[in-house]
């Protein structure tokens, strides 16, 4: 169990380097999350060659799995661009309200009933989401481009809970960040054409930052997060991984001192947010937790 924790962990870390990496990457959003997906699908197609995994999932999932792709490729690009457009603190700030989206939407997309608990903490993180809003006016861009991103997440989250019931996790993984490349080089050229750029192709630098940012972001803590959940529970998994934005502001604060950039509405409105997202987790998988707390030692007995 420390091993898999430990796993888990590492690959969270990692993850928290994504917007290091996308700050560092002198590419706009658009040729940096294109570059990102071509050299992942392509990593994860060897990947399934060599353990011969590797099986076509028939064209009418892939009809699924394509939708999916799109909502992943969109996440990422609204994502980097609000990184782009902000920094990576801001950036990473919008990812925990993926949740707060979902507490709304996956009642509606699964036709269930809503809880008053969910809707209350969706508030709440509103509310902080407010106060960074408008305490940073020069960063508004961003925390919009963030939003968006949160949103596309929360419905991609919902509509890949059913895929991962009916697939390896390798196969999804690979099937829809393949389509999602395909949907973006269709969208490409009127990406370019809205919001044109000099540079398309990377320098040297740039493709050795890409590279490394594919493998150590993305190939990497995928496999050790796949290890680790095998033997972790889906409680201590969800909760773990809203550690990846603060390991992301942290390392934003140490890399790039962005602490210079930021103000008390920022903190303020963040630690609401982060807030909000623990207690859900904490109520969404109560069960868990009293497996967890050794209620004997409360026994007068």
């Amino acid at each position: 169990m420390r091993r898999a924790f430990f796993l888990l962990h590492i690959s969270i870390f990692l993850w928290g380097f994504t917007g290091v990496f996308a700050k560092a990457i002198d590419l706009t959003e658009g040729p940096l999350v294109w570059y990102r997906m071509f050299l992942t699908t392509a990593c994860w197609v060897l990947i399934l060659i060599f353990t011969k995994k590797i099986y076509w999932p028939g064209w009418k999932n892939i009809s699924r799995i394509g939708i999916v792709g799109l909502l992943v490729a969109l996440h990422w690009l609204f994502f980097y661009g609000s990184i782009k457009y902000s920094n990576i603190s801001i950036g990473m700030s919008c990812l925990p309200m993926i949740a707060v989206f979902s507490s709304i939407l996956e009642p509606i997309i699964t036709r269930q009933s809503f809880r008053w608990y969910e809707m209350l903490l969706a508030l709440i993180a509103l509310l902080g989401m407010f106060l960074i809003f408008q305490f940073a006016e020069v960063y508004r861009v961003g925390i919009v481009l963030g939003l968006i991103s949160a949103l596309l997440g929360s419905v991609f989250t919902i509509l890949n809970k059913r895929l991962v019931t009916q697939f390896h996790s390798e196969i999804i993984t690979t099937f829809e960040i393949g389509t999602g490349l395909v949907w973006l080089t269709l969208l490409m050229p009127v990406y370019l054409w809205i919001f044109p750029t000099d540079k398309i192709l990377p320098d040297g630098h740039d493709w050795l930052l890409l590279l490394v940012f594919t493998v150590v972001c993305t190939v990497i803590p995928f496999n050790l997060s796949m290890k680790a959940l095998k033997d972790v529970s889906a409680f201590a998994a969800n909760l773990s991984l809203n550690l990846e934005p603060v390991y992301g502001i942290i390392l934003a604060f140490l890399i790039y001192h962005e602490q210079k950039q930021l103000n008390y509405g920022f903190y303020l409105g963040a630690g609401m947010i982060f807030l909000s997202v623990v207690i859900y987790m904490i109520i969404h998988f109560r069960h868990h937790i009293k497996n967890w707390i050794p209620w004997e030692i409360f026994s007068w007995n």
